[in-house]
């Protein structure tokens, strides 16, 4: 693993990957975590700046050009941008259950699935995380992530089981 592909690249892609690892960890808090308290709106507010970041600076990025100057991913760009909005504008109005899909799937899909691409060959962060001096260290520590960040998804959904003591979750708590 070496990290010397991302001191060597352009500062738009400099911006867009340290925006997205930190919305990535960021946003695994806020789903994990109680949701609706101070703490969890001021994380929410800080992840959809950061995903903002992640979508914009994207714009400036045209390693791969499919159409003209862009490419597939910039598709997946723009719906980031629509979706930060709806969620917003779902919180505001008190709509927590379509808030929460809304934000969830926004996390999965921007995050976790797109940037799973990046890992491809011939991309930066392949570099980063599979050439270098120890290409294993680079694998175990993105199985560690994605494992990581997979199961935070899955939890933050309500993926797991119903313990006996847990109470009915109101819209409040939802």
């Amino acid at each position: 693993m070496t990290f010397e592909p991302l001191f060597h690249a352009s500062p738009a892609i400099q911006i867009h990957a340290l925006a997205a690892i930190l919305a990535f960890l960021l946003g695994g808090l806020v789903l994990f975590r109680r949701k609706g308290d101070r703490l969890h709106r001021i994380g929410g507010r800080a992840w959809v700046a950061l995903m903002l970041v992640v979508a914009v600076s994207s714009f400036f990025i045209h390693t791969i050009r499919i159409w003209g100057p862009w490419s597939p991913i910039h598709i997946v760009s723009v719906v980031t941008l629509y979706s930060l909005a709806q969620g917003v504008w779902l919180a505001r109005r008190r709509l927590i259950t379509a808030h929460q899909r809304t934000m969830q799937s926004t996390y999965v899909g921007a995050l976790i699935v797109a940037g799973t691409f990046t890992f491809l060959p011939g991309r930066i962060m392949y570099e980063v995380f599979f050439e270098g001096s120890s290409p294993m260290t680079g694998i175990a520590v993105l199985a560690t992530i994605l494992a990581g960040g997979g199961a935070i998804a899955w939890r933050g959904m309500g993926g797991r089981a119903p313990r006996s003591n847990d109470k009915a979750a109101t819209p409040d708590q939802a």
